[in-house]
């Protein structure tokens, strides 16, 4: 047992049990961005996080235990993606990182943004020209130090 094979299960239980991420969300008690990431391996449940996770996908406690292991960050299987929503993301770095960064310098000064002290809100957003796709991420800017 490893946590992809559990990631695998979470995946296949959603499937065939018609469970949507906001819903896990709601009853693990985090954001559905959150949420969804530690179903998917790149998060670390509490113990009661992992219970009610475990609960609602059929995990034993084995696999339980596994949601709550630091994880190996990094999802992608290939250096550049190949699914193409994943490769507009990809993309959308490639065209407007340096915009981002000189932005994000020229506003804060030299340091970056965490993806640690992080948040993600993902919400459809109704337009007469066609549903927009609206991603909110904010994390908190930490300056480089000088010693």
């Amino acid at each position: 047992m490893n946590r992809l094979e559990v990631t695998e299960k979470i995946i296949t239980a959603k499937v065939a049990k018609g469970i949507q991420w906001a819903d896990v969300a709601r009853k693990v008690g985090q954001s559905k961005e959150w949420t969804t990431a530690l179903c998917l391996g790149q998060m670390t449940a509490t113990p009661e996080q992992a219970k009610v996770v475990g609960k609602i996908f059929g995990l034993t406690a084995e696999e339980q235990k596994w949601l709550q292991v630091v994880p190996y960050k990094g999802s992608l299987p290939t250096a550049v993606p190949t699914d193409p929503l994943i490769y507009r993301w990809y993309e959308i770095v490639s065209v407007y990182g340096t915009t981002i960064k000189e932005l994000i310098h020229e506003e804060f000064g030299d340091g970056i943004m965490s993806a640690i002290d992080f948040s993600m809100d993902i919400v459809r957003q109704p337009d007469p020209k066609g549903d927009r796709v609206n991603v909110v991420l904010s994390g908190k800017f930490l300056p480089y130090k000088t010693y």
